[in-house]
């Protein structure tokens, strides 16, 4: 268990829909605690999942769960290193695109009806103002995630580019994958409820409500991105290695990644 106090709490512009969670910085490590759920065992399973594919280690933040102390309070959550260089700069693609183009990329792309022209349009335009001219790829990887983990709140504000202290851009390693595998039981998914039901109502925010439709997109503009080879064993390991939360909870997590397994098993090799 870490203690964490005031002079380590942080807040951020990058506000999910379903509000902010409790962040700290504490000698070059992140902490957050749950919110709605069990986002902490989320960010673990999904980060230590991405390892047993194709990703480069480079590509992807590590997350481990961990207990947080704060104001006499304990939480769950999980912590990360911190991946910013000193001197460098995490910009979201909403506030990118504000700060050069004065206008809203949420608001401008949902005024194109056709899906394909939605993405075109937002690669076009990352890759004009960051000369980032794979992003097309960074995107479909994305995506690919998203829809296997289910993560519901992928929105304009977590998605980022970094820039160096010359002002050249850089891809950012995924994170924040916390909202993933049905995480929030408070509000939307109670852990009461039928899992498989619950899957068939997630909506996915990027660029269109279906997880299926926003890869299948992608992956027709650039093809598939990353393969799996994790193993139902990998899996049962990685929950079981696992100290904080309930058998309950974990069980469900399995649940879910089986049948996303059954269905996505075309990327796997």
């Amino acid at each position: 268990m870490i203690e964490l106090f005031e002079c380590d709490i942080k807040t951020e512009n990058r506000q999910s829909s379903k509000g902010n969670q409790l962040k700290w910085l504490n000698k070059n490590i992140w902490y957050k605690a749950d919110y709605t759920g069990y986002e902490g065992l989320s960010e673990y399973i999904v980060s230590r999942l991405l390892q047993k594919s194709s990703l480069h280690e480079r590509e992807y933040v590590l997350y481990d769960t961990e207990q947080i102390k704060y104001r006499y309070v304990k939480y769950r959550g999980c912590r990360s290193q911190n991946f910013l260089p000193n001197g460098w700069s995490l910009i979201t693609l909403e506030r990118l695109f504000q700060m050069v183009r004065g206008q809203s990329l949420s608001k401008c792309m949902f005024q194109i009806e056709d899906y394909e022209n939605r993405v075109q349009f937002l690669v076009d335009q990352i890759v004009r103002i960051t000369g980032l001219e794979y992003f097309g790829q960074y995107l479909c990887k994305l995506m690919t995630i998203d829809a296997f983990f289910l993560n519901e709140d992928r929105h304009f504000h977590n998605i980022a580019v970094l820039m160096d202290e010359t002002k050249t851009f850089h891809y950012c390693p995924f994170f924040d994958h916390g909202a993933s595998l049905l995480s929030d039981t408070t509000l939307d998914y109670p852990m009461e409820m039928d899992i498989y039901e619950l899957m068939q109502n997630v909506s996915a925010k990027t660029f269109a409500s279906d997880f299926d439709i926003q890869l299948e997109t992608v992956e027709s503009l650039y093809g598939q991105q990353f393969t799996f080879r994790f193993s139902k064993k990998d899996i049962e390991k990685l929950l079981e290695q696992e100290n904080f939360y309930s058998e309950e909870i974990k069980n469900r997590v399995f649940d879910i990644l089986m049948e996303q397994c059954r269905k996505y098993k075309y990327l796997f090799l």
